[in-house]
């Protein structure tokens, strides 16, 4: 291999320090953000994974353009259905429409895979749009409550 796998984690860190752990706001088990999703054997499974993960909802915070395919970073603050809150990080490809329509503090359906909590989500451009309101009122109630 070309060298050790921490350095090859943290390279994305490297070239780009808006894409750090520190600059997205999420722990040192993150794994880091990969140069290129498509020829990364993990960040294939990962995405595979997500597609059929858990629904939860998360308040997009910010996000960082990291190329112009547009390839975005979003970045979410993200609340699941059992109550569990974190920071969530969503790599995805956009469309120019979907780009221009970002603006923080907007309610995105994302899922995520509670069983590793790593704080990878992905959009979930699938979800029933009945599920994601039903989604919706149980974590506002519980928010009142």
């Amino acid at each position: 291999m070309f060298g050790s796998r921490k350095k090859l984690d943290d390279l994305m860190a490297q070239l780009r320090p808006d894409l750090s752990r520190e600059s997205l706001g999420v722990g040192p088990d993150f794994p880091g953000i990969a140069p290129n999703p498509l020829l990364s054997r993990d960040a294939r499974k990962r995405t595979a994974e997500l597609r059929t993960g858990v629904l939860a909802l998360g308040v997009l915070v910010d996000w960082r353009e990291v190329n112009s395919n547009p390839r975005v970073v979003l970045m979410l603050d993200v609340d699941t259905a059992d109550g569990t809150s974190f920071r969530g990080i969503a790599d995805e490809d956009l469309t120019i429409t979907e780009l221009t329509r970002l603006a923080p503090g907007q309610t995105l359906p994302v899922r995520y895979r509670p069983a590793v909590m790593d704080h990878y989500v992905a959009l979930a451009r699938d979800a029933d749009p009945a599920h994601v309101q039903r989604l919706s009122d149980e974590i506002a109630g519980r928010k009142r409550n």
